[in-house]
């Protein structure tokens, strides 16, 4: 959804009560005013950001805010050189609700942008945080004490010390809510791997552009990955159909569903190219195992890719090394709700159309 249209919460939710939030806020130009990516012997995994001022000062923003919501913490924060990332704990009940501690940090934040230098840019930026420092980290609660004395930020656009001649963070900061099990580790590892994820963007462009009118079967895609795997010799759909899951769960008898899953991974070990949208719990079971063994895949998604669309971590990594291409036939719409089913039964119809185009002859 559009972070200019999103709504603060939903009618009914008051959002004051304990719980975990993701918040990220961006600097919709996308220009590097935050920081600048560095990639150590061009190996992502050493990628770091050094900040600028403005970096610096805006994680201190986010740091102080303990010191204006007692109730918060700040388990996890990434600083990049366009977006900050951030993942807040509500320890106990709030007066006020969590859209109003996300305005707070936003209003400070708006103001930081009008008291930075506009002298400031990155390129020129060769030292402004210590050596080794990396702007990517956890935050324990007990040493979240506050980094900004307040009335440090002071000053407006325009006045003796200087500062950037337009709005630096015009856009609302996204707010999403954790609510699934095992959601949070996940997104902390998200956060933390963003510097990764962006270094190897770097430097794999290729993989990572999207390819537009990718024609396959008469159905236009766009597409993500390696396009080369469709020159494979052999395809085939991952499909579980729901009368072998229904066998397993309520008759007791798992043959078919076991041996179809195994019947995949097989194929697979084969050389063959796995397709499929992978929808279904079962689905999802086989993509685990087709990804932890580092087998080509084709991923069908339901939804377009963003001018900055990332692939989630399983899926990125094996984009990455060339082993994955994600197609999808519709443009990307940033307010779309979940996959409905009449996608879904589309999808799966498209991967049998995909190996039946794709497939040689014997």
């Amino acid at each position: 959804m559009e972070r200019g249209t999103w709504k603060w919460q939903e009618t009914g939710t008051a959002w004051k009560g304990v719980g975990i939030y993701h918040v990220t806020l961006v600097v919709p130009s996308r220009e590097s005013l935050l920081g600048r990516l560095v990639i150590p012997e061009n190996d992502p995994k050493q990628a770091v950001v050094e900040r600028t001022e403005m970096g610096d000062r805006l994680v201190d923003e986010l740091v102080n805010l303990h010191n204006y919501y007692p109730e918060t913490r700040i388990l996890q924060y990434c600083l990049m050189p366009d977006h900050m990332h951030a993942i807040i704990y509500v320890t106990r009940p709030m007066d006020k609700t969590f859209n109003t501690v996300v305005r707070g940090f936003w209003q400070g934040a708006k103001k930081l942008g009008r008291t930075i230098p506009s002298s400031i840019s990155p390129e020129l930026n060769s030292g402004l945080t210590n050596e080794g420092d990396i702007a990517c980290h956890a935050i324990y609660p007990e040493l979240n004490s506050g980094l900004m004395d307040e009335g440090e930020q002071g000053g407006k656009a325009g006045d003796k010390n200087g500062g950037f001649p337009f709005p630096i963070f015009t856009e609302r900061p996204f707010v999403r809510p954790m609510s699934h099990k095992g959601q949070l580790q996940t997104m902390i590892r998200y956060v933390q791997m963003n510097p990764q994820r962006l270094a190897t963007k770097r430097l794999m462009p290729g993989y990572f552009r999207v390819q537009l009118d990718i024609e396959i079967a008469g159905q236009k895609y766009s597409g993500i990955g390696n396009i080369g795997i469709l020159q494979a010799e052999k395809f085939s759909p991952v499909h579980v159909r729901r009368i072998w899951v229904e066998d397993a769960e309520q008759h007791g008898d798992a043959t078919r569903l076991r041996e179809y899953m195994n019947g995949c991974v097989l194929a697979a070990r084969k050389g063959v190219v796995m397709v499929s949208p992978f929808i279904s719990p079962k689905e999802k079971e086989v993509l685990e195992v087709l990804l932890r063994e580092k087998h080509t895949i084709i991923y069908i998604a339901e939804n377009g890719f963003s001018e900055y669309y990332k692939p989630t971590e399983g899926l990125f990594e094996a984009v990455a090394e060339g082993r994955m291409l994600i197609l999808s036939p519709w443009q990307h719409d940033p307010d779309k709700p979940h996959v409905t089913r009449a996608e879904c039964v589309a999808m799966n119809k498209m991967a049998e159309e995909i190996c039946e185009a794709l497939n040689k002859p014997e």
